[in-house]
């Protein structure tokens, strides 16, 4: 029996978000659907003052803008390119954008009501950190939460075209912080920050492509992704090709319709 393939070792390159529409493709999607279930649940009241940790284009903010009814509305992103996607969105109040980094908020003490961290704490190098920073900036009785994909769990929405990378022998690009995205972790993160009235949950989300051919030229927009599957070689991307078609959920009108899982977390500062 030959000895079982070895798995790669995931790549420890950072991933950096540098196009805005692009990324608005990619995820914006999941980020909405996933965001009006999040939103949904944190039950918030109206004319509150939010704080978009991590907003990158803006997708989530927007559905805060929406949905929320906020006095005020800020949102802060390490990445000007994000940010200049998400300047071009016409909010209701209007969105003040900033850049900075979530362990590193660039606010003073006690100036929101709500602090969100929308598919970001995996990113954050030292995920109690940037908890942290999202209790200070909170008012006393505020709320901090955030929803992350599921990891460890295959909850990714792109996890099957890593899982066939990783077959070709291809390191696959991960966050900083994978494991900031269990249901444990979370919970500690919020509860060893001093937040009471701590709870967790699971959101299952889907998104429909309009072909395997709209979800490949949507993977092509991954800044996670895009370099490895261009580095390919033309028999490994027929190949990684061939096997997405085999293992995509295809539809009988030929669309694709794909399942993600987020954890959620929330608590209030006293």
């Amino acid at each position: 029996m030959p000895p079982p393939t070895a798995v790669p070792e995931p790549s420890t390159a950072p991933i950096r978000f540098n196009d805005g529409s692009e990324y608005e493709r990619y995820m914006g999607a999941w980020s909405t659907e996933v965001g009006r279930q999040f939103l949904d649940w944190l039950a918030p009241a109206a004319g509150q003052r939010w704080l978009d940790v991590g907003c990158g284009s803006g997708a989530f903010t927007a559905w805060v803008a929406q949905h929320a009814a906020p006095a005020a509305l800020h949102g802060v992103d390490p990445s000007d390119a994000q940010l200049v996607y998400a300047r071009q969105r016409t909010l209701q109040p209007p969105a003040q954008w900033a850049l900075g980094d979530a362990m590193a908020l660039p606010y003073a003490a006690a100036q929101f009501d709500q602090a969100v961290m929308p598919l970001v704490i995996f990113f954050v190098p030292e995920p109690a950190r940037g908890v942290a920073e999202m209790v200070r900036v909170l008012a006393p009785g505020g709320w901090a939460s955030a929803y992350a994909w599921d990891m460890a769990g295959g909850g990714f929405p792109y996890h099957l075209a890593q899982q066939l990378l990783r077959e070709l022998g291809c390191p696959v690009v991960l966050p900083p912080s994978p494991e900031a995205s269990d249901l444990p972790t979370l919970q500690a993160l919020w509860t060893q920050a001093g937040l009471t009235q701590v709870q967790t949950t699971v959101f299952t989300v889907q998104r429909r492509y309009a072909s395997v051919e709209d979800y490949w030229q949507t993977l092509l927009c991954s800044p996670s992704l895009s370099a490895e599957l261009k580095a390919l070689t033309p028999p490994q991307l027929k190949d990684l090709q061939a096997r997405l078609r085999e293992r995509l959920p295809l539809q009988a009108d030929g669309s694709v319709l794909c399942s993600a899982r987020a954890h959620a977390v929330k608590g209030r500062k006293g």
